[in-house]
């Protein structure tokens, strides 16, 4: 059986070790050569390391950007309520497998300066999904689904501030499982966040 592309080997072997060592840890050489290929045919796909983490995040991860976009486009599809409650779900799980890969550049305030300046040039961050999820409740607003004088920022950050400290605070419970299910999670904070926009 013919081996995967060069490029998916990569982001593969990127993802494993970004999961198992942390993003701090997991060097381009360690990544290659897990991917069964050299630096520098990791180098040929991929200008940096914050690259190849931005598209192990597109890639790999749960995705919020698309379904935030879609919604945004059609806002009155269904309703608020499920909209916040599928991006809670979604934010929830995205963050779940985020943390564990990016915590490791908090020890290391010099990386982590690095590595933000490198993913502004690459024009992200942790900012997008917020922008998004405020570009959506803005729609709503204008809309007329949700009230006239909403803080649609900070509602977004309240929610996806709310989903990143589930990641968190669950995988510092025994056995990684906190009170609520994910859905009973999404679902909550959802209904919450819709009572002060209302």
């Amino acid at each position: 059986m013919q081996s995967p592309p060069a490029r998916v080997r990569i982001v593969d072997a990127a993802h494993e070790l970004m999961l198992t060592i942390g993003l701090a840890r997991a060097t381009t050489k360690e990544i290659a050569k897990a991917a069964g290929c050299s630096e520098a045919a990791l180098y040929k796909h991929f200008a940096s390391k914050e690259d190849l983490f931005v598209t192990v995040l597109k890639e790999r991860l749960p995705q919020l950007g698309p379904l935030v976009a879609r919604l945004t486009e059609e806002p009155g599809e269904r309703s608020v309520e499920a909209n916040l409650t599928e991006i809670a779900r979604q934010a929830a799980l995205f963050y779940a497998e985020s943390f564990p890969i990016a915590a490791s550049l908090y020890a290391d305030p010099q990386l982590k300066r690095r590595h933000d300046e490198a993913l502004r040039e690459l024009g992200t961050g942790p900012h997008v999904p917020i922008d998004g999820v405020d570009a959506y409740l803005r729609a709503e607003r204008r809309a007329g689904r949700i009230g006239a004088d909403t803080d649609t920022y900070a509602a977004a950050s309240l929610l996806l501030g709310a989903c990143a400290q589930r990641a968190f605070a669950y995988d510092m419970t025994p056995g990684g499982r906190g009170p609520r299910s994910l859905e009973e999670f999404a679902r909550g904070v959802a209904g919450v966040l819709l009572r002060g926009l209302a």
